[in-house]
């Protein structure tokens, strides 16, 4: 009879077998097809491609690309001494090196050294071809430190010099942030699971998850025709790894208390996968909605990005609910040694140290729900003075070589020297216009250049500092003076129109993005007072978060400002994937309350999702930290944030919080519609069923 029921399970699992095999190979082989034909991706590192089509900055850029001096792109080469002017031995070095450049210059062009009124500083500007002017930066700063002697530094900066040292910045950065990403999540899987192998599978899946969905948005950017850069690529991987992992170890945690009830593991798969889906494809569900209300963004940036991290989420979702069992399923439960759960085996986290803050939690609601309140709005408080807005130069956590340049400048030169406005008028107006520029206080000179039968350019020097206040007024100024006349773009005005998009960006998604976590969860939890609470804690989380993220800016990091994009990504991130986890604890608290009171249903809701839901809040806590291995403060800020934030909604919100408001609030939490009611509708008639089927003639 033994031997019988081996054989008949051996050929009920037979099918389950061959068709995990058959789906692992075709995951493989898609894999293949998407890393054989995906496409290069659409790749812009400009500054204009984050400003809106509609605003001045944008139109004078896209104009000047017009104009006969487009093709000329200067790259300035700034020559110091340590100490004091330049001496008349320095001044022959700098006219010697003038004419060792003349080789790398576009055209016939005569360089001739331009000094500052002191003479401390000295410049010569090489005309470059804009399209490949970059590709020669190396080439003259090689150049520069062989012909100047010692005493003399140089920077080389401008726009080539620029684009160069941002491409600098980003080579080999996806290879440093997917190394560091995947030593991460393999730590921390191994931590949590404690076995020489199960990590394996989960973090395989999610690494091949993440390169595919990095060429699905390649081939995306190509047909849709949108440019993403290296900020947008690396905050697509972060979020598909970080994500991806979180919908894995929900899955694994559901399938191994699954085989604690079944022998059959393809049996506690299906049971596992039917639990564990509903929540992992709203919590996902959630993320790729908020994403996708970046699509309203005014900037193409933000848009980019929210395409691109929508996609991830949809490719690491298919992976976590496909893939994985598949994967999961070949190797038995023995993939979980030494810790094999077995059949009948009681489940230890139902006793363990979650049931035990769960019951602690709700026996005194009052207390815990006032003080972590308390404790949020005391790190809330921080943010008090926090600063929003960085300009370019300010934007590198390691201060490039370009930017030293143009710092060298500004100390020499009027403060808008190296970066001048650029006010675009038509060719008749140009006296006049010039007449009005001059009249506006902060303009410190202003210089007729190239132009064509439409346009005439005019390049304004400022006399504040590239981001200061005084520089965004007077461009305000300027603006106001001319009015229809004249179009007023270029370095500040660039800053100037950043700021009022991310501002109406904000505006507009973050109320979108409220709107969608609520009707999610509405839909999921069937009650309002759920959705509301709900929905109020991740808010609490991100406030707070952002006032601990502030004060270690600017204790720690030194840093002047939150950059612009900062405060909208980390409220998407921050509401979208917190509320995953509110949704992964109330989503059991409602099955537990079909059998138990509200303070019950969340101790056990706590107890058994308690580990997992920690694991995961750290797992992806420390994968946005991996952002600060890109040296871009924006990435370090956004990684800071989301991850204080995730650990806070991880360890206070979920574990404190939400149990103590749900208790206090009591069985009203699911109003209207209660779990216990409707179990007992349905106990009903399944008993009214059965009666009838035995009365029947």
């Amino acid at each position: 009879m033994e031997s019988f029921d081996r054989g008949t399970n051996s050929k009920r699992r037979e099918p389950g077998r061959k068709t995990s095999i058959l789906v692992v190979l075709l995951f493989v082989l898609f894999s293949g097809a998407v890393f054989a034909l995906a496409p290069e991706a659409r790749e812009s590192n400009a500054p204009a491609t984050g400003l809106p089509d509609s605003k001045d900055s944008t139109t004078v850029a896209q104009i000047e690309a017009r104009l006969p001096s487009s093709g000329i792109a200067p790259a300035i080469v700034v020559v110091s001494r340590d100490k004091g002017p330049l001496d008349a031995q320095d001044n022959a070095a700098v006219s010697e090196l003038a004419q060792r450049l003349t080789r790398f210059a576009k055209g016939d062009a005569k360089l001739e050294p331009v000094y500052s009124d002191d003479r401390s500083v000295a410049l010569v500007a090489v005309p470059l071809s804009s399209s490949t002017g970059e590709e020669k930066i190396d080439a003259i700063r090689s150049a520069v430190d062989k012909a100047l002697p010692g005493g003399l530094s140089a920077e080389v900066t401008g726009g080539p010099a620029f684009a160069a040292d941002l491409k600098d910045v980003f080579a080999g950065a996806d290879v440093r942030l997917l190394a560091a990403t995947a030593f991460v999540v393999a730590l921390l899987l191994l931590v949590t699971y404690r076995s020489p192998w199960l990590w394996l599978v989960p973090l395989v899946v999610v690494a091949v998850g993440d390169r595919v969905a990095a060429l699905v948005v390649a081939t995306a950017s190509q047909v849709f025709n949108y440019d993403i850069d290296g900020s947008t690529a690396g905050i697509t991987s972060v979020l598909v790894f970080g994500a991806g992992t979180n919908y894995a170890l929900l899955l694994i945690a559901r399938y191994r208390e699954e085989l604690r009830r079944h022998d059959d593991r393809y049996a506690a798969m299906r049971a596992a996968w039917r639990q564990a889906a509903p929540a992992i494809l709203a919590s996902s569900g959630t993320v790729t909605l908020a994403l996708l209300t970046l699509s309203f963004a005014s900037t193409p940036g933000n848009r980019a990005l929210g395409w691109s991290a929508a996609i991830g989420i949809v490719v690491a979702v298919l992976f976590g609910l496909v893939a994985l069992p598949a994967a999961m399923v070949l190797f038995g439960r023995k993939l979980f040694w030494p810790f094999v759960p077995r059949v009948g085996q009681d489940d230890p986290a139902r006793t363990g140290l979650w049931s035990k803050v769960g019951r602690t939690v709700v026996g005194r609601p009052k207390t815990f729900a006032a003080g972590s309140v308390a404790f949020l709005v005391v790190l809330g408080l921080l943010g008090v003075g926090l600063n929003i807005g960085l300009t370019q130069n300010e934007r590198f956590r390691e201060t490039p070589e370009s930017v030293l340049g143009q710092e060298t400048l500004a100390k020499a030169f009027p403060a808008g020297f190296a970066e001048p406005t650029v006010v675009l008028t038509r060719p008749g107006d140009v006296a006049t216009v010039l007449r009005e520029i001059e009249d506006v206080d902060g303009v410190s000179t202003a210089t007729p250049q190239s132009d064509s039968y439409e346009w005439a350019e005019i390049n304004v020097v400022l006399d504040g500092d590239r981001g200061s206040d005084r520089a965004a007024s007077t461009i305000e100024r300027l603006r106001d003076k001319l009015g229809d006349t004249a179009l007023v773009g270029g370095p500040d005005a660039e800053d100037l129109d950043a700021a009022a998009a991310a501002s109406h960006d904000r505006t507009l998604i973050i109320p979108l993005v409220l709107a969608i976590v609520m009707v999610i969860l509405l839909v999921l939890l069937r009650s309002i007072v759920a959705a509301i609470v709900l929905a109020l804690t991740v808010v609490a989380t991100y406030l707070t978060a952002m006032g601990a993220g502030w004060f270690v800016f600017e204790r720690f990091f030194d840093f002047p400002a939150m950059d612009l994009p900062v405060p909208l990504f980390a409220f998407i991130f921050l509401v979208a994937l917190g509320v995953d986890y509110n949704i992964f604890l109330t989503t059991r608290a409602r099955e537990e309350a079909a059998t138990q009171p509200i303070a019950g249903a969340m101790t056990s809701a706590l107890a058994v999702t308690g580990g997992v839901i920690t694991s995961a809040g750290i797992v992806l806590a420390a994968v946005f930290a991996v952002l600060g291995v890109l040296p871009l403060v924006t990435l370090t800020q956004i990684g800071v944030i989301v991850g204080i934030g995730v650990l806070l909604d991880t360890l206070v919100v979920r574990s404190v919080l939400v149990p103590a408001l749900a208790t206090l609030i009591g069985e009203k939490f699911w109003w209207p519609g209660h779990p216990g009611r409707r179990a007992a509708r349905r106990t009903t008639s399944r008993l009214e069923a059965r009666q009838e089927g035995t009365t029947a003639p």
